[in-house]
């Protein structure tokens, strides 16, 4: 059990050469599941964007080769996820469309409605408190901004109950709503709009979410 709670700790705060393994994993495993939820939502050349737990920078590279004219930011708690998703924009850091910076999705070190588009891969099961981190985010956000989160970890059948037994078994403090109470979770923090996406045709299944800042 012991080994498996590090394993756990490792995917939620990755450290260490383990750590960089598991960066390298989640920047191959998240890549098709961010391609689907990014076709969700409009991205502009011009648009600023932030990715919240940026982990190995997959999604940042993603955000940065289509928002040409933007600037895009990651940010992640991790500081083993910071250096690794640097390494991994070098080449956009050094043209000053890339930054990025460690800190908390509860604390983000950004002014009030900065972001066309907020993203966030298969992190919203670690964040501490789901609907105040929601607001941290929608405060980013421009009016009319978007944030989307995508997640193949949440509870949509038999599959995913294994995994908050597992959490539960290790206390570890894991957030698996279903995909209705996540659109009810971005309502409850202020989001004008929250959309749904559902892909179920996967062992886990796929789902991101929506919001939109009001006008």
């Amino acid at each position: 059990m012991g080994i498996v709670n590090k394993l756990m700790e490792q995917a939620r705060k990755p450290t260490g050469w383990l750590g960089r393994l598991f960066l390298r994993d989640f920047n191959r495993h998240h890549s098709k599941l961010t391609d689907w939820g990014l076709k969700h939502v409009p991205i502009e050349q011009g648009d600023t964007i932030l990715d919240v737990g940026c982990g190995g920078g997959l999604t940042v590279h993603k955000l940065a080769t289509i928002a040409t004219n933007g600037k895009v930011y990651g940010v992640d708690f991790s500081e083993e996820s910071v250096a690794y998703s640097q390494r991994t924009n070098q080449h956009w850091i050094e043209m000053g469309r890339v930054e990025i910076r460690q800190a908390s999705v509860s604390q983000l070190p950004f002014p009030d409605t900065m972001f066309n588009l907020v993203t966030a891969v298969e992190t919203t099961i670690f964040w501490p408190d789901l609907v105040t981190d929601m607001r941290e985010v929608l405060r980013v956000l421009k009016f009319g901004g978007k944030f989307i989160f995508m997640l193949e970890g949440y509870k949509n059948g038999e599959v995913d109950k294994r995994f908050q037994n597992l959490a539960n078994r290790l206390d570890m403090k894991l957030s698996y709503p279903t995909a209705q109470e996540y659109r009810e979770l971005l309502l409850r923090a202020g989001y004008a709009d929250a959309q749904i996406f559902e892909q179920n045709n996967r062992v886990l299944g796929w789902m991101c979410g929506i919001g939109t800042k009001a006008t």
